[in-house]
């Protein structure tokens, strides 16, 4: 499920995708932005004071600013946010276009640490002026390679409200494309420092409807390799419970409750009308009553998850009461231990009014007449009632300022320049005596269980079976059979086929080979290590999960529960060239999580002008290396390696912090085994300038191709959605994957 949809999509309005042009401000005249039905509708509900209509309708009329999050770990966030604060920021201070000076990007007074930043300059300044185009480049690669979130203010609200810290259990019921997601894993690492990623007690289950659409979730989690990190396919207003491992002798199986838990829900999206200008035309009352139940649904289902003392974040990017405080509203109402936090302390400089006590339903297209009461309505008009989807829940219940709904947060787009929002934070109470307590999880588990006898709303695909194998230290080998299948799809019975993931044996192997190889210390957490195929081969690549996540894959059948990512991908096999064995190899995402593991005196210390050569360079030659060099790429084995380059400076060019990445060592040559993508952005912070193209890039070009190029950042959200492969691979290695071919080439030459 997510956002601004009726039916699992994440688009305006709830309307399906939009033509290409259909939301283009500038083929649309702001003479054009009007629509009677939403006028009358929003004055009758009092949204904001009259003075302050025609403020609120310009800022609709206007085109939404551009705004970006610095992502990633904490230090490495705030690092890269002193190169846009003191190199950046003072470039585009004085520029001029057309005679006009342009103002140059300006951070969010609200937004923690500063990390987040706004600009509002036209697509043809960034394209055409030297100092912005050059300042665009910069963040369309630092966003590629996971740096920088091309994120919405609003939407940068409800993960700073939820308050997630590293132990906590967390769900995002409805999360894709993932930009939430991807603040939410950056919560959970914030103990992460600049080279290493920590390996947090609790997780994060990102889920979503769309099965296509979670394998956005797959690639933002790349981006922040995170072993605490579940992927799931489900209808959230629907999930299954989640049970974990026996804890004791007696082998009862817990439910997993959470910490915290995310509801960004579908919804009209009439907030968005500043970027989805065909709202315009298309607006009625009905596209938020009708979402209204699901809404409920999925709240409620959340309720049910949550942990005592826990926290929900309810939120739309609708300013519909119907769709939020009757949500609500109805929520509390049916579950007396659930409160409304007061957070009007938190973010002091945000902007904001408070939740609505009152509001008018309407069944009525033409919004000739709203009712104060749902009995009023069925009076008005009882046939309407009878053919509508509106309940009494629609409107507010009679004790609706004993439920404190001024605790919820309005976003207004006049009040400071962004889309309109709704945020709600619900707790439940603590429930202090055991007994209750012991009773209120046996309901819940019955309950769950009523859940799980339901069939998903999914499409159906061809059935498998497949087994998952439970290998324990010192425990024999154990095979619980599971419904499974690569494509990931529901059976007739309502069991899904997935690929079930393997855990290996400590003492697999191949593992042990990989360990070996790459010189991990003891400590490394073996035991955590698993594979995507029900006989447990290592085929390819090898995974990494917590401890928690490992319960959770080893208590659960996956016949109800569609899991289509766990843990973060670490290791992968590397052929090696004619005649050379094939090796694993660590990825460039998995070293941070790999890191901490590696045995120091096997990091090789490079220096500025090694670090500028191999960026610069594809495959260079051992030989090509400065002369002080060459001795310790001579001495170094063949496989995949370590380097480490410290702080330092080289004319003009400097590194803020040391940087380490992944090498490969072939017979006369070595690769930087990092993507195109992140080699750009890499020279684009260090070196200010950008990769020559490679050999196959040179050859696209010579055979009449294009090089494909870097793209809009304005625009890179959508251009990642519609990257997204069905495998859902966040690096393609496209360099690599050559090198042998080369290799060869070169060896001939010599």
């Amino acid at each position: 499920m997510g956002r601004g949809r009726k039916r699992g999509g994440r688009g305006g309005g709830g309307r399906g995708k939009p033509k290409p042009d259909e939301y283009r401000t500038d083929l649309i005249e702001k003479s054009d932005m009007k629509n009677e039905r939403f006028f009358a509708y929003y004055k009758a509900q009092k949204i904001i004071p009259d003075e302050e209509w025609e403020d609120f309708l310009d800022a609709l009329r206007t085109p939404l600013p551009t705004t970006f999050r610095v992502a990633g770990s904490r230090q490495i966030a705030k690092s890269l946010n002193e190169t846009i604060k003191n190199v950046h920021v003072p470039l585009l201070s004085n520029v001029t276009f057309e005679d006009q000076k342009l103002p140059p990007p300006i951070q969010l007074p609200w937004y923690p640490d500063g990390l987040a930043w706004q600009f509002n300059i036209p697509k043809k300044v960034l394209r055409k002026s030297p100092e912005f185009k050059k300042f665009h480049s910069f963040l369309v690669f630092e966003t590629e390679v996971g740096n920088i979130s091309r994120q919405e203010a609003v939407s940068m609200l409800p993960p700073l409200f939820l308050e997630v810290e590293p132990h906590h259990t967390v769900m995002d019921m409805c999360a894709a494309p993932g930009s939430k997601t991807a603040q939410l894993l950056e919560a959970l690492h914030a103990q992460d420092t600049l080279t290493s990623t920590s390996i947090p007690s609790g997780l994060l289950v990102a889920n979503d409807s769309d099965y296509k659409r979670t394998h956005l979730l797959i690639h933002q989690s790349a981006r922040l390799p995170s072993p605490a990190f579940m992927v799931t396919n489900l209808d959230a207003s629907n999930y299954p419970s989640i049970k974990l491992s026996a804890a004791s002798s007696t082998n009862r199986k817990e439910q997993l409750l959470f910490d915290r838990i995310l509801c960004d829900v579908p919804c009209s999206g009439d907030g968005t009308l500043r970027k989805n200008i065909g709202i315009w035309k298309h607006w009625q009352p009905n596209d938020g009553n009708g979402l209204h139940g699901l809404q409920l649904r999925i709240l409620q289902r959340a309720m049910k998850m949550l942990k005592s003392n826990g926290r929900i974040v309810y939120s739309t990017c609708s300013i519909n009461p119907v769709e939020n405080e009757a949500v609500i509203a109805a929520a509390l109402e049916s579950n007396p231990e659930y409160h409304l936090v007061d957070v009007s302390s938190n973010l002091p400089e945000l902007k904001r009014r408070p939740g609505m006590s009152s509001w008018r339903p309407t069944a009525d297209k033409s919004i000739s007449s709203t009712y104060q009461t749902y009995e009023a309505f069925v009076a008005a008009d009882p046939q309407a009632a009878t053919s509508t989807k509106l309940t009494p829940g629609h409107w507010p219940p009679p004790n609706a300022h004993e439920l404190k709904l001024e605790r919820c947060i309005r976003i207004y787009p006049h009040l400071q320049d962004s889309g309109g929002f709704f945020v709600a934070v619900l707790e439940r109470k603590l429930i202090e005596v055991p007994q209750i307590r012991e009773r209120k999880r046996t309901i819940e588990n019955v309950e769950s269980s009523e859940l799980e006898t339901k069939k998903p709303r999914l499409e159906s695909e061809p059935e498998t079976s497949d087994t998952i194998v439970d290998p324990m230290p010192g425990v024999d080998v154990k095979s619980v059979t599971q419904e499974g299948g690569g494509g990931g799809t529901s059976s007739g019975n309502g069991s899904f086929k997935e690929m079930p993931y393997t855990f290996l044996s400590p003492r697999d192997p191949a593992l042990l080979s990989c360990i070996s190889r790459l010189r991990l210390t003891s400590e490394f957490p073996s035991s955590n290590v698993l594979v995507r195929n029900p006989e447990g081969d290592v085929v390819r690549s090898m995974y990494l999960t917590n401890d928690l996540i490992k319960q959770i894959i080893l208590a659960n059948d996956f016949t109800k529960i569609r899991l289509t990512a766990a843990g973060t991908k670490v290791f992968t096999k590397q052929e090696g060239g004619k005649g050379v064995e094939a090796q694993y190899r660590i990825l460039g995402e998995g070293l941070p999580v790999v890191l901490p593991y590696t045995d120091p005196t096997s990091i090789v210390n490079g220096n500025m002008s090694v670090l500028k050569h191999l960026v610069m360079s594809h495959y260079p030659l051992c030989t090509s290396f400065e002369e002080s060099f060459r001795p310790i790429l001579n001495n170094l084995d063949l496989g995949c390696h370590i380097f480490r380059f410290p702080t330092e400076e080289l004319d003009g060019a400097s590194l803020a912090h040391d940087l380490l990445v992944p090498i490969w060592k072939s017979g006369v040559s070595i690769s930087l085994m990092v993507d195109k993508k992140a080699k750009n952005a890499l020279s684009l912070r260090v070196f200010g300038i950008e990769v020559p193209p490679s050999i196959r890039d040179k050859k696209a070009s010579a055979d009449g191709g294009e090089v494909a190029p870097a793209g809009d950042f304005v625009d890179l959200n959508e251009k990642m959605e519609s990257e997204a492969g069905a495998e859902g691979e966040a690096m393609i290695l496209e360099d690599v994957e050559v090198n042998s071919e080369i290799e060869q080439i070169v060896v001939q030459a010599l």
